[in-house]
């Protein structure tokens, strides 16, 4: 009997253990809090852009839209409709693909940037033109090269593992093709759009593994840059000086009008805020409250509690998207990490500099909150990087289960 029940009790773990990996497995086919996220940020954007719009067909600039305080409610539904539509149909595009396609893609974003400088073809909004009329909503190039820039980098530094160490051959290519996206990007101009880029393709070089002594060199060449752009433009150079002293008075009532009145925004909603729909600001003091300052609607409304929470779930996608990548090279899929990564850099640093820019933390630039602020073409592309994500979380449980892709 002393022999008969050890055998008894390792058989009974074998059979367990056999029906343990017969079952099975309980990890999810994709990634639903990132999902319910996204969803969140998405819809509450959209309350808070009626909130800070619903005013907006009383002033002279939206007489058109003849007292229909809907109007950008119902336009930012029907672009979370696309977006989501778009979202699903990336979702099933092959990670593989998406890399094959990436050069021509690129190529691609670069003659739409050209058409939007054509006069006739681009469409002017406020003395920029950034967008292409499709009749339906206006295209802006801009917004698709952030994700372009991120699938083209991660290739680059894929295809070109063997020279990261090198400034000809690991370097000079990309700056090259990051130099004429910032040349045709700031033609519009869009210096907002410029910056995200090149951090996007400075990132993702960084973690490929590009030379780190180079690595600190070009960044101090790219400040240089940056701040000659904004010293030899007045425009610019004005908007420095007022967000350096934005309360002078000459100040507050021209360059840092919409800095002060964000800033005046914030101070009304304190800790718990005025609560939903009693922001003053967004009453024809605040421009653009419904787009670029739609963080100022939020911090008045809904005060510090809003901010955090708002903050929190965007800490959280940028934290997921680099998880997501770690765990892709991890299982030897590098493109796959670095864009997984390089999406969570681009998402993370434009919302880093469009909450600085409503804080006064940054000098004003138009630059929206993802998912967040108004607008067709901003809700779509990033609908599309986080499917980007997504599929590539996908593909990792599918390789962690023993499958195939």
């Amino acid at each position: 009997m002393a022999f008969q029940i050890p055998f008894k009790f390792s058989g009974s773990a074998s059979d367990a253990a056999i029906a343990e990996r017969s079952r099975p497995s309980k990890m999810m086919d994709y990634d639903q809090p990132l999902v319910w996220v996204t969803l969140i940020l998405m819809l509450f954007g959209m309350v808070m852009v009626y909130s800070a719009s619903i005013a907006l067909p009383d002033s002279p600039k939206f007489s058109y839209l003849q007292g229909r305080h809907e109007y950008f409610l119902y336009r930012q539904a029907a672009f979370i409709v696309a977006a989501i539509a778009a979202a699903w149909v990336t979702f099933r595009i092959p990670v593989a693909t998406l890399q094959k396609m990436a050069p021509m893609m690129f190529v691609a974003t670069l003659v739409l940037l050209m058409l939007v400088l054509i006069p006739g073809v681009g469409v002017v909004v406020n003395g920029a033109r950034r967008w292409l009329s499709l009749k339906v909503f206006n295209l802006q190039p801009s917004e698709m090269m952030k994700i372009v820039a991120v699938l083209y980098a991660a290739d680059f530094t894929v295809r070109k593992q063997q020279y990261m160490h090198k400034l000809t051959k690991g370097f000079m290519p990309m700056a090259f093709a990051i130099g004429v996206v910032g040349m045709l990007l700031l033609l519009e101009p869009d210096l907002g759009a410029f910056g995200v880029i090149v951090c996007i393709a400075m990132g993702i070089l960084f973690l490929g593994g590009f030379n780190m002594i180079w690595f600190g060199g070009i960044g101090a060449i790219l400040v240089l840059i940056f701040t000659s752009i904004i010293a030899l433009s007045p425009f610019r150079r004005a908007r420095m000086f007022a967000y350096l002293d934005p309360w002078q008075e000459d100040n507050a009532l021209d360059k840092a009008y919409q800095l002060t009145h964000s800033l005046i925004a914030f101070g009304r909603g304190e800790i718990a805020g005025v609560g939903l729909g009693n922001s003053v600001e967004k009453l024809h003091y605040l421009p653009e409250a419904h787009t670029d300052f739609i963080m100022a609607v939020i911090g008045e409304e809904l005060g510090l509690v809003g901010v955090l929470v708002t903050l929190a779930l965007f800490y959280w996608i940028v934290k997921r998207a680099f998880d997501i990548g770690r765990q892709a090279i991890a299982l030897d899929q590098f493109f796959a990490g670095l864009a997984a990564k390089g999406i969570g850099i681009w998402i993370g640093v434009q919302t880093f500099i469009n909450m600085g820019v409503n804080l006064g933390l940054l000098p004003t630039k138009g630059l929206t909150l993802p998912l967040m602020s108004y607008g067709g073409s901003g809700v779509v592309i990033n609908c599309i990087g986080l499917a980007i994500l997504l599929r590539i979380d996908y593909e990792n449980r599918v390789l962690m289960r023993g499958g195939r892709l």
